[in-house]
C-alpha cells in the first residue's frame, strides 16, 4: 500500500499535459478497438484461429470487447486507471503472441508492442493529476 501512495505522490508531482493526452488517447484507442471487435466479429475469430485448439475461445471473444469498451472509457477519464489497464494486459499479451503463432504482420506487432509499452507505463505512472481519480481524491 505504501508503494502505491509513493507512486501516486511522485506522479502528481511530475504530471504533464502530454502524458494526460497520451492516457486519453490510449483510452480512446481501446474504446475504438472494442467497437471494431463488436462490429467485425469475423475478424476476431480469424485472429483467434491459431489458438483454436487451446480451448476457451468463446471466453476470449466475450472478454475482449467488454474490457476494451469499459476499460477505454475508464482510462480516458482517468477513473480506476490502473485496474482498467491490468485488465487489458492479457489481451495485449495475446495480441503480441498471435503475431508469432499465426501470420506475422509487422504493423500489427509494432502497434501491439507500443500499446503494451504505454499500458505498462501507465500502470506504474497512474492516472496523473488531471483525472477523475485525482478529482475524487481531493473531494474527500
Amino acid at each position: 500500500m505504501m508503494t502505491i501512495k509513493s507512486l501516486n505522490k511522485w506522479a502528481n508531482a511530475h504530471t504533464y499535459y502530454p502524458l494526460d493526452l497520451l492516457r486519453v488517447a490510449l483510452g480512446i484507442f481501446f474504446f475504438l478497438k472494442g467497437i471494431q471487435f463488436i462490429s467485425q466479429t469475423h475478424m476476431l475469430t480469424e485472429l483467434i484461429e491459431p489458438l483454436k485448439g487451446y480451448g476457451g475461445v468463446m471466453l476470449v471473444i466475450h472478454y475482449i470487447a467488454p474490457v476494451h469498451l469499459v476499460g477505454g472509457v475508464l482510462i480516458a477519464f482517468g477513473l480506476l486507471t490502473r485496474w482498467a489497464l491490468v485488465a487489458q494486459l492479457p489481451i495485449l499479451i495475446g495480441a503480441v503472441l498471435i503475431n508469432f503463432m499465426g501470420i506475422m504482420e509487422v504493423t500489427n506487432l509494432l502497434l501491439a508492442t507500443l500499446v503494451f509499452a504505454a499500458t505498462i507505463f501507465f500502470i506504474f505512472y497512474g492516472a496523473g493529476k488531471h483525472s477523475a481519480d485525482y478529482y475524487f481524491k481531493m473531494q474527500m
